[in-house]
């Protein structure tokens, strides 16, 4: 058999660059100035200022994780922590200013409004460019906002609700994310409404050797649903960027929540997210995610089921090509009787990539009857990609229905002459093996979103063989 050689993905259209122009930038590091410069350049009441101050003592109290990839070239002293663009939050896309409206123009962010959201926010840098929501959704008192003005407009609703689902001792980066975080959504759904169509933040980093640290705030009230889509992407530079981002999500009880997620970070940025949900009784929490590009990224959703017959879905896919490492999961603690579990995640690994998963599932003593279903199958397209399987299954009682799958292996020389002698090229026999193997997690996005995946894992079949 001749040997396919496999293309990077064609990032054109993400590696839109335009110039490092800002309103204001704070210098590099982390320091208590900072982080006070920070919070009055964002006018913080007085709480949220001592939250961060107090957030930046326990950033340097924890340390960095000793497993999974290296973190060495991390330097937050060669990092700008908060980035204002030249741009105010606007409510209409005209106002948004010209180099700034055409990037999210490029990536399709007005075009998805007018066909298929509910409800819109772009994120450039620290800042909120554009927010809009359709009227129906106001009227039935939905709210879909920036962080910045939720603490201005709903002061009480965030502040006992913020940092509370993910405090900032998990992990050193949620750390540092509470006491630099800017930007980010804010989301209540009432009581009983139903959003049927969904609202979606996009996130945007442009300037250079800086983070974008945006928190997801979601609320969705007792027997409400919401689909809710989060986009992520940015160029490539010669140094690290970093994104500490935060999403905090709260189903009450026989409540929905989906959450969609594509990250097509570039390959010098660290992702390291920290994503969890707290569902309450008979509530369901579906998560479908994408990810792709960054050099490194450590990135774990979490549902906690606390509700009696709470249920929870996780989606995934995962794909590193050349100089990538993705150690990414999923994680679910069972916290009461009859709650269920389902995890379906993949990944890709090409031209030594390497893509690890990596779990927790804890079904506590409390949780009878409970049941838990883990699939994670990984897939290698060479013999110098990487592939592993971390998963940690803490069973506390034996009233559970518990599951794992794991698989690991690479597209077989037999598998593609089969589809040749069926009259498929060497190249789309692959293209059709790999697509095929996305298609579970493609089939769960809204269409427009599915496509934006599609391009992204289309591995650019045509030719170079040799």
């Amino acid at each position: 058999m001749s040997k396919i050689e496999i293309k990077e993905i064609n990032r054109n259209i993400y590696d839109i660059k335009n110039k490092d122009e800002y309103d204001f930038k704070i210098k590099k590091g982390l320091t208590k100035s900072i982080i006070e410069e920070i919070s009055g350049q964002k006018n913080d009441p007085d709480w949220m200022r001592a939250f961060r101050l107090k957030a930046l003592e326990v950033y340097h109290e924890l340390e960095l994780p000793t497993w999974g990839p290296d973190l060495s070239e991390l330097d937050m002293s060669e990092i700008a922590t908060y980035v204002r663009p030249k741009s105010k939050l606007n409510n209409s896309w005209e106002d948004v200013p010209e180099d700034i409206k055409n990037t999210f123009d490029k990536l399709g962010i007005p075009e998805a409004e007018k066909t298929s959201l509910a409800g819109v926010g772009a994120q450039y840098d620290s800042e909120v460019v554009y927010h809009s929501m359709k009227e129906e959704l106001i009227q039935q008192g939905v709210v879909y906002t920036d962080m910045e003005t939720a603490i201005q407009e709903y002061p009480d609703l965030v502040k006992n609700h913020f940092m509370k689902c993910v405090p900032v001792y998990d992990h050193k980066f949620v750390a540092l994310h509470g006491a630099v975080w800017s930007g980010g959504s804010f989301v209540y759904v009432p009581k009983g409404v139903k959003v049927d169509i969904p609202l979606q933040s996009y996130f945007r980093l442009n300037s250079p050797e800086s983070g974008q640290f945006e928190h997801t705030l979601i609320i969705v009230d007792e027997g409400a649903s919401l689909h809710f889509i989060e986009g992520c992407s940015a160029p490539k530079y010669n140094k690290v960027n970093l994104h500490a981002g935060c999403v905090e999500l709260y189903v009450k009880d026989n409540a929905y929540l989906r959450y969609s997620t594509i990250e097509n970070w570039s390959k010098n940025m660290l992702n390291l997210n920290t994503k969890k949900a707290i569902v309450g009784k008979n509530a369901k929490m579906d998560w479908v995610s994408g990810s792709f590009g960054s050099k490194i990224s450590m990135l774990y959703p979490m549902s906690i089921l606390n509700g009696e017959g709470a249920k929870t879905e996780f989606t995934g896919i995962s794909f590193a090509g050349k100089g990538q490492n993705l150690d990414n999961g999923f994680k679910v603690i069972h916290n009461a009787e009859k709650t269920s579990s389902v995890v379906n995640a993949k990944s890709i690994s090409k031209n030594g990539g390497k893509c690890t998963y990596r779990s927790l599932v804890r079904i506590g003593e409390n949780a009878r009857n409970s049941k838990s279903s883990v699939s994670c199958e990984s897939l290698m397209l060479d013999d110098i990609s990487i592939s592993d399987t971390i998963p940690t299954n803490d069973i506390q009682t034996d009233e559970v229905e518990f599951s794992h799958e794991a698989k690991i292996g690479k597209i077989s020389d037999k598998t593609i002459f089969y589809l040749m002698s069926r009259g498929l090229s060497e190249e789309d026999a692959l293209g059709l093996i790999v697509r095929g193997f996305a298609y579970p997690i493609s089939k769960e996005l809204p269409v427009e979103y599915a496509v934006e995946m599609n391009n992204l894992i289309n591995l650019e079949l045509e030719g170079a063989i040799g």
